[in-house]
């Protein structure tokens, strides 16, 4: 028997991943998100499940060993920072803090945490905000990322429930991490809808990234334009996401969702609104049931307009998975706790008002270009017009 079907994963040791104040990855977003959520009842004490380390040998299904050794080390102070950087750790993006194995074995027990619940069947949807770091690599962290919570994730569903995975990234940054760990594995389906890497880390996530060996095909990117605004935005990921999920037909979906497409994003250069962060959900949750008897885990990601973007666009998720109906206004005693903690003005409404941004003159060439994208990320599971 199903005792609810929901779980939201959060502990407040979440915070502990931080690398220093003054940059850009911050986990107070995840407590804002909570907060806005528990300030309109739409998350209670039956709701949240708090989550375990993950171990590590479960790590290890996806990192390598000496690696874990390096970043526990690291988080003592008795690593040098010769051999930390041969890690990817010690550099401007992912800076050594204390007890950093820790943190980051948290944020991944949280999304394993959040998977049992769901494979087991003990709930149908779960929501790890701390994750969604799908930027590290087997032996090396990268773009703010120590372990790669998704790809540890994927592998454990693999080898405890031998089910077949959709991931799916709406992060502006590419999900090269999770990637290239599963680029030869036909038993998983990574689709990444995300800025082009002409101007933005990490680079990759070029429509020829397909896949390898076995896995040729099972690969799928959608890099977008910058300055793309929600309609093209929201044509490629419906398009790519029902096209995709009826190609692979999985036991389960993992999405990782980044807010960090917004125009307001400091770090990316997208021109998206809460538009697409109400639509997003709705359609995941659609794909969940009809191809995973409703299975889905939701993870974080980037996000780097904490105040303004994150909580509302994480809320939704939430909001979505429960079937719960968006209010217009946030509720007052929200803002007014964070105001006084806040460097710019905080949002009242669920949606953004018009006219945020100046018309883009590339309007129709970049949506022309971005269709042209999808068509060819998508040309090799679509039926043959001869």
């Amino acid at each position: 028997m199903k005792s609810k079907d929901t779980a939201f994963i959060y502990s407040p040791l979440f915070q502990q991943y931080k690398f220093n104040n003054d940059h850009p990855f911050n986990q107070l977003r995840v407590e804002l998100t909570y907060d806005l959520l528990r300030k309109m009842n739409a998350v209670n004490d039956h709701d949240i499940v708090a989550p375990r380390m993950a171990t590590i040998d479960e790590l290890a299904l996806v990192h390598d060993r000496k690696y874990i050794q390096a970043v526990e080390l690291a988080g003592h102070g008795k690593l040098n920072e010769d051999e930390a950087l041969n890690y990817g750790i010690g550099t401007e993006d992912t800076p050594i803090f204390s007890n950093m194995h820790e943190a980051s074995s948290l944020l991944v027990g949280g999304t394993l945490t959040a998977v049992d619940l769901v494979m087991e069947g003990k709930v149908l949807h779960a929501a790890n905000f701390g994750g969604g770091l799908h930027h590290g690599f087997r032996g090396k962290a990268s773009g703010f990322c120590i372990y790669n919570d998704s790809s540890v994730a994927i592998r454990y569903m693999q080898e405890k429930y031998h089910a077949r995975v959709l991931y799916i990234d709406t992060d502006a940054h590419h999900g090269d991490g999770v990637q290239w760990t599963f680029y030869d594995d036909p038993n998983v389906c990574t689709l990444s809808i995300h800025e082009t890497g002409r101007y933005l880390f990490p680079g990759t996530g070029n429509i020829t990234e397909r896949g390898a060996g076995k896995g040729y095909g099972y690969s799928f990117n959608i890099p977008l334009d910058a300055f793309t605004e929600d309609e093209s935005w929201l044509h490629a990921y419906k398009t790519s996401i029902e096209e995709v999920a009826a190609f692979f037909k999985p036991d389960v979906i993992l999405t990782q969702n980044g807010a960090d497409a917004h125009f307001y994003d400091p770090l990316t250069h997208l021109a998206s609104t809460m538009s697409i962060y109400h639509e997003i959900p709705k359609i995941a949750h659609e794909i969940a049931h009809k191809y995973c008897n409703g299975r889905w885990i939701a993870v974080g990601g980037g996000g780097y307009d904490i105040w303004r973007v994150v909580p509302r666009a994480w809320s939704l998720i939430w909001l979505e998975m429960n079937n719960i109906p968006v209010p217009s206004n946030l509720p007052e005693n929200w803002i007014n706790q964070w105001q006084k903690q806040a460097p710019v003005t905080l949002p009242t409404k669920w949606h953004d008002s018009e006219g945020m941004y100046k018309p883009i003159p590339r309007k129709a060439e970049i949506e022309e270009k971005n269709a042209l994208t999808v068509e060819k990320a998508l040309h090799s599971i679509r039926p043959s017009k001869e």
